[in-house]
């Protein structure tokens, strides 16, 4: 069968081309439209379709609109409804009018399309399926998962806990209705705090760890634990915690005592729920997605001390997955075997000849080494900034060596160096991308190998003062491992760098600057190359060099 997936609903616009159950491409539509997470663009770009990226689907996967056997659409506006606890009628109408509609707006933008075809998945199914569908399959013994899904909302719920079958049939157990919301509680803090919501979370989570927990019991009977797959998560007067934080202002003491008030407050219930899935379960693995399911620290804690042998997160865990996860669900419905998820590098990539003539009609000067893991491996033991584009880009919100930004991790300046160049906040962590072989000598406390940079580790003592650019202020690393069967590129750059300086790991960010999507094509790393301070750039085999001696270093 061939299915595409889309989501154009809450933010995150993306698509994904499954074929006889094998995942053949995803991209967001971010990467295309440079507007990130689809919110930049006019009123309403909540629910911009992604043109660009369905059609280059569709192109990579050889289909036209018309070779479809079906489409899936992440939201199915027979849960919603227009009232409802926590809901404004006028905003919930104006979704729904879009999503019954949307089969007619992708026949348009899709000419050919059968709008008959476009089949509406419940928004946390198609989250489930991304997760448990694309998971890797067990050497032996059933391939069964337990899921938790956990995010802001779906159309009347805010998360999904269930199991799926080898056959990929979906057991829910429990749902959580609406106001009710680990994830909207988290977003309302993050605006609280002065960042965006569903959008800055992260850096809350990175906050968190400069503080501490000081009004953990004035939370508990706010965020808590019901039973049965059930929790309370109301809205809270935050002010009466905190003062609000004006933008541009830096965080207090009060702001990170109150983030990580409520950072534990999340992983306590978590833990919870997965403690009460596992009873009625009796599965050994868990798969989990939503955007709560990005948050690697709660996702460690549960490793460490929950029920589950192993714990997998949907790298593109956010909304954009629910593209792939719906089309894994109709694919699986419609009888297809699902293969797992290929890795996460499912984007779009160039080859040598296309890259060299972007190059060559930019002018702009560039070399062919002829070992280039080496090359960059020593412009990175001389404390170079550099550019790293190589191969498909990655679906998802974390960079893994497609689209990354590399810098030494024995230089401490280094974070505050790529925070400057990033436009980020200085208290944000970078992280360390480690040879997979090497890694259980440096860090523990995780899941190793650990490829999606998923969750977080503790760096060994003896290493912390060896890589300080990547340890945390509590002494974790959120740590992406490479292995060569993986990326063999990057596998030699790490090996490379290490017969240089005797350190495995590289300093890894992803490759953009302040409020601008990841790089994806080769002109937007060179536009990004041009603006920001980055010494090298190497694209594909290509390098290019910042006036060819370390000119423009910050």
């Amino acid at each position: 069968m061939r299915v595409l997936g889309v989501n154009a609903v809450f933010h995150d616009p993306a698509a994904a081309v499954v074929i006889d159950g094998r995942t053949v491409a995803a991209a967001e539509e971010e990467r295309f439209s440079r507007r990130k997470h689809g919110k930049e663009a006019v009123p309403f770009s909540t629910w911009e379709l992604p043109v660009q990226s369905m059609r280059w689907c569709l192109e990579e996967a050889g289909l036209k609109p018309s070779d479809l056997d079906a489409v899936a659409y992440s939201y199915d506006p027979a849960l919603a409804s227009e009232e409802g606890p926590g809901l404004d009628p006028g905003w919930e109408r104006l979704r729904l009018l879009y999503v019954e509609r949307a089969p007619h707006f992708l026949a348009t933008a899709l000419p050919g399309l059968d709008p008959n075809r476009v089949v509406h998945v419940p928004h946390h199914v198609a989250h489930a399926a991304s997760a448990a569908l694309a998971a890797p399959k067990p050497a032996e013994g059933d391939a069964d998962w337990a899921v938790l899904v956990a995010d802001g909302r779906g159309e009347n719920t805010s998360h999904l806990l269930g199991s799926y079958s080898t056959k990929g049939d979906l057991e829910v157990l429990a749902r959580q209705p609406l106001p009710d919301s680990l994830g909207m509680v988290y977003e309302e803090l993050t605006e609280h705090l002065g960042f965006r919501r569903s959008s800055d979370e992260y850096k809350v989570m990175a906050l968190a760890s400069y503080g501490e927990p000081t009004m953990n019991e004035l939370l508990k009977d706010r965020i808590a634990y019901l039973g049965e797959g059930r929790v309370v998560a109301s809205r809270v007067d935050w002010e009466a915690l905190a003062p609000a934080r004006r933008v541009g202002r830096e965080p207090t003491h009060e702001h990170a005592d109150l983030a990580a008030s409520v950072q534990n407050r999340l992983e306590e219930v978590l833990l919870q729920l997965v403690e009460w899935l596992h009873e009625q379960t009796g599965l050994c693995r868990l798969a989990m997605a939503g955007g709560v399911a990005l948050n690697c620290v709660a996702n460690s804690r549960i490793v460490r001390e929950g029920p589950f042998d192993e714990v997998w997160v949907q790298p593109a865990a956010g909304d954009a997955g629910t593209a792939l996860g719906g089309a894994l669900q109709i694919a699986a419905d419609l009888g297809d075997t699902i293969e797992a998820m290929p890795g996460a590098d499912l984007g779009r990539g160039w080859d040598e000849s296309e890259l060299a003539a972007v190059l060559d009609e930019a002018e702009v000067e560039y070399e062919r080494p002829d070992d280039l893991a080496l090359e960059v491996a020593r412009a990175l033991s001389e404390d170079a900034l550099v550019a790293w584009f190589q191969g498909r880009s990655e679906y998802g919100p974390r960079a893994l060596g497609h689209r990354s930004l590399l810098a030494n991790p024995s230089r401490e300046n280094n974070l505050e160096r790529l925070n400057r160049v990033k436009g980020r906040e200085q208290f944000r962590p970078v992280a360390p991308m480690v040879a997979a072989e090497r890694a259980s000598e440096i860090f523990s406390g995780g899941p190793l190998p650990s490829p999606y940079m998923l969750f977080v580790h503790e760096v060994a003592p003896q290493w912390r003062d060896r890589i300080p650019a990547v340890v945390h202020v509590d002494g974790t690393a959120r740590v992406q491992t490479v292995a060569f069967e993986d990326d063999p590129l990057t596998s030699r750059l790490l090996s490379e760098f290490e017969a240089l300086t005797g350190l495995p790991v590289l300093v890894n960010t992803s490759l953009n600057t302040a409020g601008r999507p990841m790089v994806d094509s080769p002109r937007d790393a060179l536009e990004c190359f041009g603006s920001a301070p980055v010494d090298v750039l190497a694209l594909g085999p290509f390098l290019v060099r910042r006036g060819g001696s370390g000119e423009g270093r910050s």
